[in-house]
């Protein structure tokens, strides 16, 4: 490399923010996700026994999937190509692919491509790369913050390993905040920073996991502070860090997520955790006609008569939201989560629709009995409908002995909790009344 183009790379460095000089140049430097990447691990052991085929890397950002996927072409010693789904098509797709094969036609390395945001990639340029996968022409590294069972071709997915990224957990955010502080040539160490434990701390608590955000707010305030040798505040780092976007796909997997730990919130009956994912939910921008609907299935699949109130609540909430809309629908929408988590639960109305309606697909058709069936048309009573029907208002207490479903069979078994313990003792008497048994 000559002088010049040496100063050319030097000044290209110097541009490029801390998260990206401070990227690990081995696998060794590399931190987190050693649930799959320790020693002994999964993709370790395909590295060790030089077995890498395509994997798919999914998870939050800034947890290190570029980097990983860099690092894995040095250890494989293959040459390393990459693509954005995003901003690629078909034709840049197809130029790599082509100068991969010459490559490996003319005895050169393989190439490890790694595509950002697979899951941008449509069906037809997903469907590209299966020839190439198949063949092992490209060790492909897909990265993607969708779920890939969601986003991904099912093709792909089967011919790839997935490996799912942990959002970095706090003591190894501040791992990576202390080595930029030291390293002199690619980080913060020239600039004389001493760090409070407290800063530490606070960068990599509000960074939720992920690295990059906490190194740019650590380069930022040591930037943005001309005195030196500097004293790194907790202030100061609060001062150095940008409300986080809430990461949240109105279609996608979060979104899912999220909506499953409101319900399952709900239904083990804890409001404060209820109320946490609604407030997410909302800064996130979720369709509020969404949320309503969940609460109203919610309010009779898991709470049911154990408090017949609480489908009145759901409904009268949404029925709230439609009329004042959004910011202030905010409130009924708190009203019905908070009763909802607080209301006795029962899904015994849940399980007996479910068994009935398994009863009739499975076969189980019943013939309705002779004594139930219209009479009101002509001719029906030369066929015996009706015959035998007792009108159950004529009957002691408004129920008669009488059989309306042709099988001795219960769906409906009430639980001991709430309103619904009122009804299984009167539903005793009731279901022996039917049977004349008292």
């Amino acid at each position: 490399m000559s002088l010049f183009e040496q100063a050319e790379a030097e000044n290209f460095r110097r541009a490029q923010p801390l998260a990206a000089r401070m990227r690990p140049a081995s696998l060794d430097e590399f931190v987190g996700q050693q649930h799959f990447l320790g020693e002994g691990k999964l993709l370790r052991r395909l590295l060790q026994a030089d077995r890498l085929g395509s994997v798919l890397f999914y998870g939050p950002p800034g947890t290190g999937k570029t980097t990983l996927a860099r690092l894995l072409a040095v250890a494989g010693k293959r040459r390393f190509r990459q693509l954005n789904a995003v901003t690629s098509g078909v034709k840049e797709l197809r130029e790599v692919l082509h100068e991969a094969q010459t490559e490996v036609a003319t005895g050169g390395s393989k190439t490890l491509l790694f595509v950002d945001e697979i899951h941008r990639f449509n069906k037809s340029q997903q469907d590209a790369l299966l020839p190439d996968v198949e063949d092992g022409v490209v060790t492909l590294v897909g990265a993607t913050t969708a779920n890939p069972f969601f986003a991904i071709n099912s093709a792909l997915v089967s011919r790839s390993q997935i490996f799912e990224f942990q959002a970095l957990a706090n003591e190894e955010i501040k791992t990576l905040l202390r080595r930029a502080l030291e390293d002199k040539y690619r980080g913060l160490g020239r600039h004389q920073v001493t760090i409070d434990e407290e800063a530490l701390d606070y960068l990599a608590d509000v960074s939720d996991g992920d690295a990059r955000r906490a190194l740019s707010a650590l380069e930022i305030g040591v930037l943005s502070s001309p005195e030196r040798p500097l004293h790194f505040t907790r202030q100061l780092a609060q001062e150095s860090v940008q409300k986080k976007a809430i990461e949240y796909d109105a279609s996608g997997d979060s979104h899912y997520d999220a909506a499953s730990a409101l319900i399952k919130s709900l239904r083990g009956s804890d409001p404060d955790a209820g109320m946490y994912w609604l407030a997410r939910m909302l800064e996130a921008g979720e369709d509020v006609r969404f949320l309503c609907r969940r609460l109203v299935i919610l309010a009779s699949e898991d709470i049911g008569n154990a408090d017949p109130q609480a489908l009145t609540v759901a409904v009268a909430a949404m029925q709230a939201c439609e009329f004042v809309g959004l910011p202030e629908c905010q409130y009924p929408l708190a009203q019905a989560v908070t009763y909802l988590a607080c209301a006795p639960k029962s899904n015994a109305s849940t399980i007996a629709i479910g068994e009935a309606r398994a009863d009739i697909r499975e076969g189980r058709l019943l013939p309705v009995p002779r004594h139930l069936r219209d009479s009101h048309y002509q001719g029906a009573k030369e066929l015996g409908h009706g015959a035998g029907y007792q009108y159950a208002h004529n009957a002691p207490g408004g129920v008669a002995e009488q059989d309306y479903l042709g099988v001795d069979k219960e769906y409906y078994r009430p639980v001991d909790r709430g309103f619904e313990a009122e009804l299984a003792a009167r539903l005793a008497v009731i279901r022996q009344q039917l049977k004349g048994t008292q």
